[in-house]
């Protein structure tokens, strides 16, 4: 029993070590309880290096290397933190920055994209990083969405669509299609959504789906697919975000700006 003592002793004094150092990420220090905004944060931005997420000066996303230190890979380009549920802050007003990792060798700590917000009691937020990031300012773009989440309903799952797409010729309308249904039996998802706008969440039988976003004045073509080999099974019980990311000029099919449909689970 002593030696087990001593070894949880040990742990917590490591874990608070490792929490004091410089580059370590911080807690903010705010009572958490079950009226707490929650957030989820996307690097969905064109070109843009790994980053890590501050809020009001403070690291609230990444991970610390063994040693404690910053790890220099933080929350990579098409990437979401937490990759699963949300994380917590405190309701209040905030400078949201994504940052450069301390520990690169170019760049290190720049702030490249800036968006204020104001988080209120008992609701979800979405923040993205978008935008063509510029190579010679060094800055990229972003915006926030306040997450609906509806209630919980086992009989079906919910979607919605978030369009951040920067450079597409108009705005999005966006399509499922199931694959068990007839060849053109598509469902309309969101209509006419803008770029760094969302849609509500709407009901959406279990299935196995296609994706397909298109301009509205052309709902019969595909601007971008999600198909084949990347269908998306969507669960009852679930709720999902449909984003459309990367740089609608780009052509080529293996390229990590092309432009892509992604689909996250909120809950």
């Amino acid at each position: 029993m002593k030696k087990f003592k001593l070894a949880i002793t040990a742990v917590l004094l490591s874990s608070l070590f490792i929490a004091c150092k410089k580059d370590a990420v911080k807690v903010i220090d705010q009572p958490i309880d079950a009226a707490t905004p929650q957030i989820k944060y996307f690097n969905f931005g064109v070109n843009v290096p790994s980053i890590n997420f501050y809020a009001n000066n403070v690291k609230v996303s990444a991970a610390t290397s063994a040693t404690g230190s910053e790890s220099t890979v933080g929350v990579n380009s098409g990437s979401v933190y937490p990759s699963s549920n949300y994380s917590l802050l405190a309701a209040g007003s905030y400078n949201f920055e994504a940052r450069i990792p301390s520990t690169v060798t170019t760049d290190a700590n720049l702030s490249i994209a800036l968006v204020s917000g104001t988080l209120e009691s008992n609701k979800y937020y979405s923040l993205y990083l978008s935008g063509l990031y510029n190579t010679t300012t060094k800055k990229s773009d972003g915006f926030i969405v306040e997450d609906k989440l509806p209630p919980v309903d086992y009989n079906v799952a919910y979607v919605r669509f978030v369009n951040v797409t920067p450079n597409a010729a108009g705005n999005f309308s966006l399509y499922a299609h199931n694959t068990l249904a007839a060849a053109g039996v598509d469902v309309l998802v969101a209509t006419n959504i803008p770029y760094k706008s969302a849609s509500d969440f709407v009901t959406i039988p279990t299935g196995i789906y296609e994706l397909y976003a298109r301009y509205p004045s052309a709902p019969t073509t595909n601007v971008i697919s999600r198909n084949g080999t990347t269908t998306v099974a969507f669960i009852a019980g679930r709720v999902y975000t449909i984003g459309s990311r990367g740089d609608i000029t780009v052509t080529s099919t293996s390229a990590t700006n092309r432009p892509l449909i992604d689909v996250t689970a909120n809950r």
